[in-house]
């Protein structure tokens, strides 16, 4: 047995969604001035605007873009895309993970539709070179549940006819995003800035903003996934007008995160901070007999949402029930000490470790986090019988 270690994470939050709040972040900071006000009030619908503007300049996004917010988090803004634009060409599902295969089920199940899939096991990556960009391809950009992201957008052809649909929301604000490449970006609050849950965010191309104006899908779309009006794209929504009723405190936590990384240096910093903090766990990871990468290859590995597999023969040699109990207790052990809180890898994935690598965790965080996860895990192997 090795000793509890002394000191803790000052901020010892490593969910990958919500993620960890700011640096310095205050609920009692934010204005409360707009609270209570109608939600198509002149200066609430300018406010979300300012929020719309400040997710441009910070994420870098082109002015041939136009942003829009959606009800649901990332699954609404990546559902809107589905259920509005698809239909009109053929469809390819990259499906590499749990977001990804969930994708799939909606188009092929719930669509109706009869998507070509790539697909590949938890830790890998399709053959992209098969992509065919006659079609509409659907993808993630970096894989939440399985730590896999893809290392480049040279798989996506620039003549392409189909539509670029990518759900990028752990990879938006923590990795370059080729916006030339990509016409359709969906990402959420709750991720890489550590904004609040329940609102998506679209950046649509020129070309998925044509496809709105000139497709009518052969089905009923709902309220909230509904992007357009009688004429075709409902340019109303890139002015900040809301779908349904927003939550107008979660867009002053949004605006106060967009603020924060606006003031630290914008996306090239926020980049530069989730690279430190997963070269720290990295570091870690290269000299800890028991863990490993889930990914094995280096240059498809997150570094948001990094995903570790237990290498120690201990618990290989357990099945599947009881490697996801030595999980549960590895949990358990941490947050009873709240030295670590959700470490834990998505429901549906291989059992092991999943932390939070993005701009809003801090490296010496992470550094302290490691000796409690050697702590922890000597102490539930011990227990094994």
């Amino acid at each position: 047995m090795i000793a509890k270690p002394d000191v803790k994470p000052a901020r010892p939050w490593f969910s990958a969604g919500p993620t960890a709040k700011r640096p310095g972040y205050s609920l009692a900071g934010l204005p409360q001035d707009l609270l209570g006000r109608g939600i198509r009030a002149p200066e609430v619908v300018e406010r979300f605007a300012h929020g719309l503007r400040l997710t441009r300049a910070v994420l870098e996004v082109p002015e041939s873009h136009v942003l829009v917010y959606t009800p649901g988090s990332d699954t609404g803004a990546v559902e809107a895309a589905l259920w509005g634009m698809l239909g009109a060409r053929p469809v390819q599902v990259v499906a590499f993970e749990n977001f990804g295969l969930t994708w799939l089920t909606d188009v092929k199940d719930h669509l109706g539709l009869e998507p070509e899939v790539l697909t590949a096991p938890w830790g890998e990556l399709p053959d992209l070179s098969v992509a065919d960009w006659s079609k509409d391809v659907v993808f993630p950009w970096n894989g939440t549940t399985s730590g896999v992201r893809v290392p480049d957008a040279d798989w996506i052809a620039d003549d392409r006819q189909g539509l670029a649909i990518c759900d990028a929301t752990s990879a938006a604000f923590a990795m370059p995003l080729p916006w030339d490449k990509l016409d359709v970006v969906t990402f959420s609050f709750q991720k890489a800035l550590g904004g609040e849950a329940g609102i998506g965010v679209m950046a649509l191309s020129p070309r998925a903003v044509a496809r709105l104006d000139s497709y009518r899908p052969d089905r009923a779309i709902p309220k909230l996934l509904r992007l357009t009006d009688g004429k075709g794209f409902d340019r109303a929504l890139g002015q900040g007008v809301a779908i349904n009723t927003f939550s107008i405190l979660t867009i002053e936590d949004w605006i106060d995160a967009l603020e924060w990384a606006q003031g630290i240096g914008g996306l090239s910093e926020l980049i530069r901070r989730t690279d430190a903090n997963y070269a720290a766990l990295a570091e870690w990871v290269a000299r800890t007999a028991w863990i490993d990468f889930l990914p094995e290859r280096p240059e498809i590995r997150s570094t948001t949402s990094v995903c570790l597999k237990f290498t120690d023969p201990r618990i290989a040699a357990l099945d599947a029930k009881a490697q996801k109990a030595f999980v549960v207790r590895f949990k358990a052990l941490l947050e009873d000490e709240a030295a670590l809180f959700d470490m834990e890898p998505h429901r549906n994935a291989p059992p092991g470790l999943r932390l939070w690598c993005g701009c809003t965790v801090e490296v010496a965080d992470v550094v302290a986090a490691t000796p409690w996860l050697e702590w922890a895990f000597e102490t539930a192997a011990a227990e094994v019988a």
